[in-house]
C-alpha cells in the first residue's frame, strides 16, 4: 500500500465566486466564498475548513504524506496547516505544497492534469511511486481512501452509484459518466451523457458510474500523458480524465473502477455551503484527530 496523497486546491474557484442571491449565509461565509480556496471555507461546527475534514479522513485511510497544490496565492493555506513549503507536521499527517504557476499567456490556471504534472516537477520522488490523487472541496469517505490504498491495480479510480448521490436531478445529469468493462477495467469517459446514449455505459451491476475525481496512479505510468496531455478543445484545460484516457490506449486493463455506493459531499458553488454545514454538524460534531 502506498502513503502519498495529493490534493487538488489550486483552481480558480469560479463557480464558487459566482454571485448568488442567499438570505441565509452571513456576511463572513459570503466572504470566505469569494475570497478562499473552496477546501479552506469554514463549514465545519467550529468554524475549521473543510480540507481540515478530508485530512482527518485520509489520515484515518493510513496515510502520511499529504501534498496539496496551491495557486500562486495560496499562502493561507499555510496558514493553517504549515509555514514551511515542505514536511510539515499536522496531528501527525507529513504536508507539503506545490505550486501550480499559471502561464504566462493565460489568465487562470490549466487544468488538473497541468497541477498534478507540476507538482510530481517539483517532487520527482513521487514518479517512482504509487500515489493518489483527490479534490479539495469534496469530502472522500475515509472507506473511499483506504479502498484506494490498497487495490493492487497500477491505477484505478472511485466508480460512484450514480443514484446514491445525495445532488437534484439536473447536477446529477452533468457528471460524466464512466464506462467500465470486464473486471470493473476503464474503458471510456462520456462527459456529457444524453438520455439516449447512456444506456451502453451501464456496469454489470445495471448501474451509471461515475467519478468524483479520486484517482490512484502508478506515477511512473502516468508521468509521461500527464507531460503531453493536450488541452480540453472546449474548455482549453488539460484535464486528469484526458490524461488517464490517453494512459489506457497505450496500456489498457490497467486501471480499474472501484464500485462505491455512497454520497460525496460536494463544496462547488455558494448553494452548497450551508448543506455541507448540515452534513459536518450531522457526521462530524467534532473532530478527534488521535486515530492510528
Amino acid at each position: 500500500m502506498h502513503n502519498n496523497l495529493i490534493i487538488l486546491a489550486g483552481g480558480a474557484s469560479s463557480r464558487m465566486k459566482k454571485q448568488a442571491s442567499l438570505e441565509n449565509l452571513s456576511n463572513k461565509e459570503i466572504q470566505q466564498a469569494n475570497e478562499r480556496s473552496k477546501g479552506l471555507i469554514g463549514v465545519g461546527p467550529n468554524g475549521r475548513p473543510l480540507l481540515d475534514y478530508l485530512l482527518l479522513n485520509a489520515k484515518k485511510a493510513g496515510y502520511k504524506n499529504i501534498y496539496i497544490i496551491i495557486g500562486e496565492q495560496g499562502e493561507l493555506f499555510k496558514e493553517f496547516y504549515g509555514r514551511k513549503n515542505e514536511n510539515n507536521d499536522f496531528h501527525g499527517l507529513n504536508i507539503s505544497f506545490a505550486v501550480q504557476y499559471v502561464p504566462e499567456n493565460r489568465i487562470k490556471p490549466f487544468g488538473t492534469a497541468d497541477a498534478l504534472f507540476q507538482a510530481v516537477e517539483q517532487y520527482p520522488e513521487l514518479n517512482t511511486q504509487f500515489y493518489s490523487v483527490c479534490n479539495s472541496d469534496n469530502l472522500y469517505s475515509t472507506r473511499a481512501l483506504l479502498a484506494l490504498r490498497e487495490t493492487s491495480s497500477p491505477n484505478a479510480f472511485i466508480s460512484y452509484d450514480r443514484d446514491a448521490m445525495e445532488f437534484t436531478s439536473e447536477r446529477i445529469s452533468r457528471f460524466a459518466i464512466a464506462k467500465l468493462g470486464t473486471d470493473n477495467q476503464l474503458l471510456d469517459i462520456l462527459e456529457k451523457p444524453l438520455a439516449d446514449s447512456i444506456e451502453d455505459y451501464k456496469d454489470s451491476q445495471g448501474k451509471l458510474r461515475v467519478s468524483m475525481n479520486a484517482f490512484k496512479f502508478n506515477g511512473a505510468l502516468l508521468y509521461p500523458y500527464l507531460k503531453n496531455c493536450p488541452a480540453h478543445p472546449e474548455r482549453d484545460e488539460k484535464e486528469l480524465p484526458t490524461a488517464l484516457l490517453n494512459s489506457i490506449k497505450d496500456h489498457p486493463n490497467m486501471t480499474v473502477g472501484i464500485p462505491f455506493s455512497e454520497h460525496v459531499p460536494d463544496l462547488t458553488a455558494k448553494e452548497d455551503i450551508l448543506e455541507v454545514k448540515e452534513y459536518l454538524k450531522k457526521y462530524y460534531p467534532e473532530i478527534n484527530w488521535n486515530v492510528n
